[in-house]
């Protein structure tokens, strides 16, 4: 994929799985775009706001607050960091 190819919700997924693994300290979670915090041992509002940051700062966008009460699953995410991205 060269730098000018849009990002996919997929290819935004797939960048989230190291990301996920940092922030929950978990190597083995694995991800999907219908995960939850529910799904997530220790998925609180504090571990929430961190991955925020860290998708934000990864890819190099900003959330506004009400995109991001919004996001139902982790394919909201995907698809609004894929929005952003493709610009």
């Amino acid at each position: 994929m060269t730098a000018s190819s849009p990002k996919t919700e997929e290819t935004v997924l797939a960048e989230l799985t190291p990301i996920f693994h940092q922030v929950f300290e978990n190597d083995t979670l694995v991800i999907t775009p219908e995960l939850t915090a529910q799904d997530v041992d220790g998925w609180d509002s504090l571990t929430h706001m961190n991955l925020i940051v860290a998708v934000e700062g990864h890819f190099g966008v900003k959330f506004k607050l009400r995109d991001v009460v919004k996001f139902r699953n982790l394919g909201d995410m995907c698809k609004a960091v894929a929005t952003l991205l493709n610009k």
